[in-house]
């Protein structure tokens, strides 16, 4: 480790990683309640499982993009982070928020207070307060890694990430606009899901990347930034527009329907390039990096979101299909892959990476490491599989042939149980990845062996 304050990152990363473990738990729960619908009906009801699952998984995925700035901006800054007090601070006003939503979602605190209450809107259900707290923690952050980075070293992968964690921040402010025109409040809500996952943070992710490859492949910092800016231009053309697959039913004028057919279908390009960029820099690499479980989680990273967000995408983007498919479970076929191939893959690679760095070790327990990545991502690919395969069936039963939704329900039973069985091994996985880079590899040093981490 090169600079002090890069530990700031660990706190983070342990944040993140216990989401991580309750993001996947809920998961297992909500999918319990698929094939045993009764569970908990009362205690827990499904959509708060559901609130839970979701709600958790962006939180730790944002906590980890931060963790990952606070860990490379040092590094590519050439310099010590701002403010180190801050750092922590803004981690604690994000737990308390987070706790706070919990509470407020498990017991439905305040029901329907305007401030204490959690509100109805899917991912922005956070009571009001702990939207203030999300966009002052925001804030703080922005401060301290912009400071940093206006005082050092600039470079194409701290300026890139930048610019997603600023769009990040000022696109969740449309949280707070809540319209009671239920096709605006759709237009706008989509400003922060979609230009989330399929805009700002595809920057944060390329650069994230981009950053992993340099120190994993030693492939010269211009062939990488060559590749980054090409791989943000595509992502920024085609993901802005590509909102518009959104907009084919919510009420909006029907040109969406061209636009967004057009633009979405070119938003597989940036995840194509982004995989052919992994593969090439290994393969033009000259270093042969000891951390060999990094490597695995970035390829895997780069080869399932071109899977999932950009085939599986394609798959129900164009609207004459999209008018059977939107809502079924082709959908969530679709946004499991993506999200896990996209940016739980990147976060697990920066943690992998990062975290025998952070604690003074060798990269340990790779062994463990690498078999939490094909146990994690076989569940993922399967889970995926399985949901397809039901949403087909749920498209033609329900949409073409107009069957009740809960008698097709009883239709999709073995696929659900599929996704039970695929929901085990990813939770598995999960808190097998937990441990192999929370807890040292105990081995026998031999004299004179050399310590020191690989860097």
């Amino acid at each position: 480790m090169k600079y002090e304050t890069q530990k700031i990152a660990l706190a983070y990363f342990a944040v993140a990683m216990a989401l991580f473990a309750i993001q996947v738990s809920a998961g297992l729960l909500a999918g319990w309640v698929y094939v045993s619908p009764n569970t908990l009906s009362e205690l827990l009801p499904f959509n708060i499982i559901r609130m839970l699952h979701s709600n958790s998984l962006v939180v730790w995925l944002i906590t980890g993009f931060m963790g990952a700035a606070y860990f490379l901006i040092p590094e590519e800054s050439e310099r010590e982070i701002h403010s180190p007090t801050l750092a922590y601070l803004q981690l604690l006003i994000l737990v308390v928020g987070t706790l706070g939503a919990v509470v407020t979602y498990v017991f439905d605190l305040f029901h329907g207070h305007w401030l204490l209450g959690m509100e109805g809107r899917e991912f922005i259900e956070q009571p009001v307060w702990v939207k203030v707290g999300i966009v002052v923690a925001a804030l703080i952050f922005l401060y301290n890694v912009t400071m940093t980075v206006l005082a050092g070293k600039k470079t194409a992968i701290t300026n890139i990430l930048l610019l997603g964690l600023w769009g990040l921040a000022l696109l969740f402010l449309f949280s707070f606009y809540n319209p009671g025109n239920l096709s605006l409040d759709k237009q706008f809500w989509w400003y922060i899901v979609h230009l989330w996952v399929e805009g700002v943070w595809e920057l944060i992710m390329a650069s994230i990347l981009a950053y992993l490859m340099l120190k994993l492949t030693g492939v010269d910092r211009e062939v990488v930034e060559k590749w980054l800016y090409v791989i943000v231009a595509l992502a920024l053309f085609s993901g802005i527009l590509g909102t518009g697959h959104h907009y084919y039913w919510i009420g909006t004028p029907g040109y969406w329907q061209w636009i967004g057919s057009i633009f979405s279908s070119l938003e597989v390009v940036p995840f194509f390039a982004m995989m052919a960029f992994a593969f090439v820099m290994v393969w033009k690499g000259r270093r042969d990096h000891p951390n060999k479980a990094a490597l695995l989680w970035s390829l895997g990273c780069a080869t399932l979101a071109f899977f999932g967000a950009g085939v599986w995408g394609f798959l129900h983007t164009l609207h004459g299909v999209n008018y059977y498919t939107h809502g079924t479970q082709i959908t969530a076929a679709h946004g499991h892959l993506a999200f896990y191939g996209a940016y739980v893959s990147l976060n697990l690679a920066i943690f992998t990476y990062a975290m025998p760095i952070l604690l003074n070790r060798d990269p340990y327990n790779q062994v463990l490491n690498m078999g939490s990545f094909w146990l994690m991502s076989g569940g993922v690919v399967f889970m995926t599989f399985a949901l397809t395969f039901a949403g087909t069936v749920q498209t033609h039963l329900q949409r073409v042939l107009g069957e009740n939704f809960m008698d097709v329900q009883d239709q999709l039973a073995i696929f659900y149980w599929m996704r039970f069985g695929a929901g085990i091994a990813v939770v598995l996985g999960a808190l097998l990845f937990i441990y192999a880079v929370a807890v040292p590899r105990k081995e026998i040093i031999e004299p004179g062996a050399a310590e020191t981490p690989a860097e």
